[in-house]
């Protein structure tokens, strides 16, 4: 795995959506730094997978099915890897979806739904995760958001509000967690090559007008200077190096990693 030499035997972490895509980059490259990592993900399939990748490269892993907007299955969660690992020192929430139609048209259980994981399980993950790393006085909270919670673009707007308001989270907990030498965080990518950003192009194809093909050029990747997706590797790397000691006064923060998406 590439990216800062930051060592991580010790300590564990905690990925969520880490059955594919970013958060299963992340989880990987955690563990390939020495963490006990708690994969979760609703797909309890796809996590057991990873976790048995992890294992099976030498490191340490375990898989717990949660659905992040219930109170209960977050606490059950924080638990089994606090069981597990002695403790708890890494956040990260990653878990998302995607729905894509005009705000008239928008339903409701959609805009709930998105809401209630992006933003609500955010919330959920963070709240019961911060007592065992304010017991040991140090922590790491990183929160993947998106471009999209810097600006917007038409038809997501629960997409949007959620990434937005995981930004505006960010920055509060930051606040009130500094003495505890925690830490809090967010990754801001661009359209990332996973799972969640091909079944959009279907969506994208159907409320721009255009056919599936034109999709990424001349909508994901149209506002940016780097006319590729990013990998889900990169934002690890960059996951990665917020844990570090030397990334110790980064805090509060709402970091890009956007091809050049918001200089203009």
């Amino acid at each position: 795995m590439s990216g800062p030499e930051v060592d991580l035997h010790g300590k564990a972490a905690i990925v969520t959506g880490a059955a594919s895509g970013i958060g299963r980059a992340i989880a990987r490259t955690l563990a390939s730094r020495g963490a006990g990592v708690c994969v979760c993900d609703l797909y309890e399939a796809g996590a057991r997978k990873v976790a048995q990748e992890i294992e099976q490269g030498g490191g340490q892993a375990i898989a717990v099915r949660t659905d992040i907007s219930q109170p209960k299955d977050v606490e059950a969660m924080t638990s089994a890897t606090v069981r597990e690992f002695g403790g708890l020192d890494v956040l990260v929430n990653n878990a998302g979806l995607q729905f894509i139609a005009p705000v008239h048209e928008f339903p409701e259980e959609q805009w709930n739904l998105l809401i209630g994981v992006m933003l609500t399980g955010t919330f959920l993950c963070t709240k019961y995760a911060l007592p065992p790393m304010m017991a040991k006085r140090w922590g790491r909270v990183i929160n993947i958001s998106s471009i999209h919670g810097l600006v917007a673009s038409p038809f997501k707007s629960a997409y949007n509000a959620a990434k937005h308001g995981v930004v505006g989270f960010t920055r509060t907990v930051a606040l009130e967690v500094a003495e505890y030498n925690i830490t809090v965080n967010a990754i801001c990518p661009s359209y990332v090559r996973t799972p969640l950003v091909e079944r959009q192009i279907a969506e994208q194809s159907k409320v721009h007008g255009i056919p599936e093909q034109d999709v990424v050029q001349k909508i994901m990747l149209a506002p940016a200077a780097i006319k590729r997706l990013l990998e889900p590797e990169e934002v690890a790397s960059f996951a990665l190096y917020l844990c570090g000691d030397h990334a110790a006064a980064m805090t509060g923060g709402a970091y890009t990693l956007d091809a050049g998406w918001t200089a203009r």
